[in-house]
């Protein structure tokens, strides 16, 4: 084991801790959906743009062009996994398309393996049960009726981000972070279509332009570059703390008191994924004579 790996997995839990406070700031909002995703793919798409010119300046363009097709697929699945995120949550319960987002490190490590012949040790594969069974007990206690067309927009949603991270690791050579800009411009276009270019108030403006400019356009490129250094279900596996600490700041912030059951499936997957960050630092410092 050399540095690579650890080095993935801490630039995956940073990205991770970015986006914790995204479903705060959702749910203090009091604006319209399709306003809100409108304002955070305009907002996401200045951010990335900026980030992607400070990094590489003039040379960004052909940084885009390396990307190849590969890029411009990883563009499509982000606006994919926002568009379908922000649907399922108007169109069913919360639970509902929590319970299938939970599934994306699953989908990711059968992508990986089916497609691109990349195996999991036995332990990945283990943490990953572990982890999807403690966030869905976390989902089960929100779950409700809601319309076929929120369960299928989640599925697509957490399809679409496994999808996007895999190809983005069979391509470790490219920074496929810069690509991003275009997927949420995309998102962006999609909304104003459907009348989502209105101005909010000044607070909601506040709100989602902290969300959109600071906080998502830092944990998305660092979750976005996580699968050049370890497999995309690793990634995807380390999004589920941000279910666990995304509800303690609602927690703590709005005072929606979890149930007992979301309580104990967050200190599963709590638990498994600090475990897992122990066994691997475990097994660096043995490979490593530290």
């Amino acid at each position: 084991m050399d540095t690579t790996r650890i080095k993935g997995l801490t630039i995956a839990a940073l990205g991770v801790l970015f986006i914790t406070p995204d479903a705060l700031l959702v749910k203090i909002t009091s604006v319209d959906p399709i306003v809100f995703l409108f304002w955070r793919g305009l907002f996401l798409a200045v951010s990335f743009l900026v980030i992607s010119w400070g990094r590489y300046r003039a040379n960004l363009w052909q940084e885009v062009h390396r990307c190849g097709w590969k890029g411009w697929f990883c563009a499509f699945a982000f606006s994919l996994s926002t568009l379908g995120f922000v649907v399922g949550m108007k169109n069913t319960a919360a639970g509902n398309v929590l319970v299938i987002l939970n599934t994306a490190p699953m989908i990711a490590a059968l992508i990986a393996r089916i497609v691109w012949k990349e195996s999991l040790p036995l332990r990945t594969w283990a943490m990953i049960a572990v982890c999807v069974s403690g966030a869905s007990l976390m989902a089960i206690s929100e779950m409700g009726r809601g319309e076929p067309i929120g369960l299928l927009m989640a599925a697509l949603a957490a399809t679409a981000l496994a999808s996007n991270l895999n190809v983005a690791r069979s391509r470790p050579e490219a920074d496929m972070s810069v690509m991003l800009m275009f997927g949420a411009a995309l998102v962006a276009i999609v909304a104003a279509l459907f009348g989502g270019a209105q101005l909010p108030s000044l607070r909601d403006t506040l709100f989602i332009a902290l969300l959109g400019l600071f906080f998502l356009p830092i944990a998305s490129v660092l979750i976005q570059i996580g699968p050049r250094y370890i497999p995309a279900a690793e990634v995807s596996l380390m999004l589920l703390l941000e279910t666990v600490i995304g509800s303690f700041l609602v927690w703590l912030f709005l005072d929606e008191v979890p149930s007992l059951l979301s309580m104990c499936g967050g200190a599963i997957v709590l638990c498994a994924l600090v475990t897992h960050g122990w066994i691997e630092v475990r097994r660096y410092r043995r490979a490593t004579g530290g």
